[in-house]
């Protein structure tokens, strides 16, 4: 390499950084439940034309005040009226109600109806008479006030698909209020607060998560090279690798999610294997005699092609992660696959640039150490030349145990497990899902499917009220809500305000009697009836009990609706952005499936292109496959659900463990090629190559190790499920190609 070019690298690289610096401040962080819709899915656009006509079913806001000596206090009530108000007059909300602001209505004794305060907040003398009737009466009990009578609950409506800077303002202001009125004790729950804390927690994952993987890669490589420049170079070219990456995407405009966390792990790890690969063999080049330019001329042109190699089935492993349906997996997978791309870039160039100035002494302080390996490497050669027998019967054992596990595996995944360790936000969701009706929401809609009535006509409303009623038998089920209510509450106010008239009125003439007062009546903020009176909606929240226990639920609900609903009058379909979510295990399932069997038919065509020999190839993916068979069978005896987190998993496995092989069978067929025997080409591949792949296993296991240091669960579960398998990929690569390849080629000699 002439001093020209390495300027020329230089000041593209000096460029190209400016640049990265600038556009990485323009990155935006984002978390938005819809992004984790299954596109094209038929329930998805049935759900987005329901929203249209009603309004989305996680446009709420919770704030539950505590009390430990009870709700029934003058200056505590005052406060929760006073954060009330606040509320509605902030831009985001387009109601907010509390017990201070609910109404309810009685009959006139002269005729009539009019509506008074459930709580008489200003009259203290009245709070036993109240507390009686609130705490019996399920329109407030455990929606505003919980069943012990120690929590009052501030319902507030948000916008319709609120924006990242409207909810962390609106997050904000709520947040003064509440402080300036110094409550005992509270918690939040709601998309705006999801959409605050989460993408906190997304930048703080970032920033820890490069420090760790950082502070690990510079112990590495002092450790490997023991020297100023060699651990220099590495650290300049991995950096500058991630800099480069980020930059990208920030002039891409490409907005970074819940996945993000990953991709300062990512770069490093996979820079960093890049980086030993072709420093190891510059310098095995320097020791044979070579001088500089010779040495990495050879370095780019062995080295060069399998880390290409490799870096491209690594991208087309993340590249898999394009068929899935859910935008933030699809986005991870594009942006891994060019992250990828970007660390080889850096490396072929800048770091040959570099590394072609210094000579072997100024990289490298070899002692005992190298020794070892020699020895350690030259054990395991003969290891599996000998014990054949031995490795075969563990390999099948090892398949058999396997494929039990994958039987095991599991979609039955909570939001709470989905959620940051020990954050505010956690404990506030496992609080409302403890005293109130939980979070995800439970949506029916109803239609319309006689010509004669409306969804507000008697016939129709005792439909309702039957799968309601049917709705209440099972415990997940919380807070059942829908047009009814209101017919029940003015029964209740025409027969003395008592408990036992919370019910629909037994005859059509009285009904029809309440039809011009329930346009009057509050709906407790839910739109319940459409334009056209053609459809109406049963409103309702499910705990969060798993994916898998929900759906027996519904499938439960929906055989009965079949066998109890008058199909004449009315149909119903159950819809919720909680159904749209919970689909998503089914089609990462058929994704992955997918994905990774188009992965494995393109790997096999470069492998084809790279080795000319179909034997090779099969050699090649047998191997790859021991990782992903040990990671499925992790996810079942942990008893870890499959969802679409967890799901990349497989992705990023396949596209790194392959790496490793490449280099295997690439200076495998150098040395074929050289005339060597078969067994001479194993031998020196171990001796070669064994110790760059050995040293980039630890590297990737101890740096995907880093992601324990994460309080996203996920990303705790992906850092050690990668790890652990990684182990079984190297002894994959040491132990099963060496006898594939005296299986297959023996008599190519």
């Amino acid at each position: 390499m002439t001093s020209r070019q390495r300027q020329i690298i230089y000041l593209v690289f000096f460029v190209l950084s400016l640049l990265s610096i600038f556009f990485i401040f323009q990155i935006r962080f984002t978390f938005d439940f819809e992004q984790f819709f299954p596109e094209g899915d038929p329930d998805l656009e049935y759900f987005k034309e329901f929203s249209e006509q009603f309004e989305a079913d996680d446009n709420f806001l919770l704030i539950a005040f505590k009390r430990e000596q009870g709700i029934f206090d003058q200056e505590f009530l005052n406060k929760v009226h006073q954060i009330t108000l606040k509320a509605k007059r902030l831009e985001s909300i387009s109601l907010a109600m509390s017990l201070t602001t609910s109404q309810k209505p009685i009959k006139l004794p002269f005729g009539g109806y009019s509506f008074i305060d459930v709580i008489h907040k200003d009259d203290p003398s009245k709070y036993r008479r109240d507390s009686i009737r609130l705490m019996e009466d399920e329109r407030f009990t455990g929606n505003l006030v919980s069943e012990d009578a120690k929590t009052a609950v501030v319902f507030l409506k948000t916008v319709d698909n609120i924006q990242q800077g409207a909810a962390e303002q609106l997050m904000a202001e709520l947040e003064t209020s509440i402080s300036a009125l110094e409550f005992e004790e509270y918690h939040i729950l709601g998309r705006a607060n999801f959409q605050k804390e989460i993408v906190a927690m997304q930048k703080r994952e970032i920033i820890v998560s490069a420090i760790v993987s950082s502070f690990l890669v510079c112990l590495i490589m002092y450790f490997l090279f023991r020297r100023f420049w060699g651990i220099t170079i590495a650290l300049i070219s991995i950096g500058l690798g991630m800099l480069l990456f980020m930059g990208l995407l920030g002039a891409w405009g490409r907005d970074l999610n819940a996945m993000a966390a990953l991709y300062p792990v990512l770069m490093i790890i996979v820079g960093t294997s890049d980086v030993i690969h072709i420093m190891s063999k510059y310098l095995d080049e320097l020791n044979k005699g070579k001088d500089k330019n010779s040495a990495i001329r050879i370095a780019i042109k062995e080295i060069g092609l399998a880390t290409l190699l490799t870096s491209v089935t690594t991208a087309i492993g993340f590249g898999t992660l394009m068929t899935s349906r859910v935008g933030p997996i699809r986005d991870f997978g594009l942006n891994a696959a060019i992250g990828v791309l970007v660390a080889y870039f850096t490396v072929i160039f800048l770091t040959t640039a570099i590394l072609s100035l210094f000579e072997k002494d100024q990289l490298i302080e070899e002692g005992k150490g190298a020794m070892l390996w020699d020895k350690w490497l030259e054990s395991f050669y003969h290891y599996s030349y000998n014990n054949v027998r031995k490795i075969t019967i563990g390999f099948i054992s090892f398949l058999v145990l396997c494929f039990i596990g994958i039987s095991m595996i599991s979609t039955n995944y909570r939001l709470v497990k989905n959620m940051p360790r020990g954050a505010k936000i956690t404990e506030d969701f496992q609080f409302f899902e403890k005293e109130f009706n939980g979070f995800r929401p439970f949506e029916f809609a109803v239609t319309v499917t006689s010509d004669t009535l409306d969804a507000d006509d008697f016939l129709v409303v005792q439909q309702i009220a039957k799968l309601e009623n049917h709705l209440k038998q099972y415990d997940a089920v919380k807070g059942v809500s829908s047009i009814t209510m209101i017919y029940k509450s003015i029964n209740r106010a025409s027969g003395g305000d008592r408990l036992s008239n919370y019910k629909l009125p037994a005859t059509e003439q009285r009904f029809n009697r309440y039809k011009k007062l329930a346009e009057r009546m509050p709906s407790q903020g839910n739109i319940l009836l459409s334009k056209d009176k053609k459809k109406t909606r049963i409103a309702a929240k499910v705990l969060d009990i798993g994916a898998e226990n929900i759906k027996v639920v519904s499938q439960e609900i929906n055989s009965w609706i079949d066998k109890e609903i008058d199909k004449d009058i009315i149909s119903i379909r159950q819809t919720g952005t909680g159904l749209i979510i919970d689909k998503n295990a089914k089609y990462v399932r058929d994704n992955l499936i997918k994905g990774l069997g188009g992965a494995v038919l393109v790997i096999s065509l470069l492998m084809a292109l790279l080795f000319k020999n179909i034997r090779l190839v099969v050699i090649s993916l047998v191997p790859n496959l021991i990782p992903l068979l040990f990671a499925g069978a992790l996810l079942g005896y942990l008893g870890i659900e499959l969802d679409a987190g967890i799901a990349i998993v497989f992705a990023i496995i396949f596209g790194i463990a392959v790496d490793d092989t490449i280099h295997f069978l690439s200076k495998f067929k150098l040395s074929l090629n050289k005339g060597l025997t078969i067994e001479e080409s194993i031998q020196i591949t171990f001796s070669e190559t064994g110790k760059a792949i050995i040293i980039t296993t630890i590297i990737l296991f101890f740096g995907f190790l880093v992601m324990l240091f994460s309080i996203h669960p996920p990303s705790v579960t992906i850092g050690l499920l990668i790890s652990a398998t990684l182990i079984s990929a190297v002894l994959g690569d040491l132990l099963i190609i060496p006898i594939l390849i005296r299986w297959l080629l023996k008599d190519e000699k």
